[in-house]
């Protein structure tokens, strides 16, 4: 059974950093793209970051740029999120989630539950 299982997040000032993680099992973690969304009241649900299997290739939604960073750990199963100059509009419940190739497309194929990030003085 895939199991994909965030933690890291919780109440920090604007300003500040948070790193999230997500802990995967029940696939070959290190072949597989992986990405983090999130789900804020303003915007819905957003991508913010993608990183392929290998963790050679990032990539990052424009408002993020310059303060997230994607990264993987594929000896530990392990995504990570670091998250510096924190802004209220980063507030939201971060989802990791992992990337199948078929047919021609990418495609999300098992999220996590989530955790949430609030960015408050």
């Amino acid at each position: 059974e895939v199991q994909l299982v965030e933690s890291g997040g919780g109440l920090v000032q604007p300003g500040g950093s948070l790193t999230l993680s997500c802990a995967a099992s029940g696939f070959t973690f290190s072949t597989y793209g992986m990405i983090w969304v999130r789900q804020t009241p303003g915007k819905g649900l957003e991508w913010v970051a993608g990183i392929n299997n290998d963790g050679s290739t990032t990539s990052y939604v424009d408002s993020v740029k310059g303060r997230f960073t994607i990264s993987r750990d594929n000896a530990f199963r392990t995504l990570n999120l670091q998250m510096n100059s924190l802004s209220p509009e980063d507030t939201g419940i971060y989802y990791c989630s992992k990337r199948t190739y078929s047919s021609g497309y990418y495609y999300s194929d098992a999220w996590g539950q989530g955790t949430q990030v609030i960015v408050s003085p």
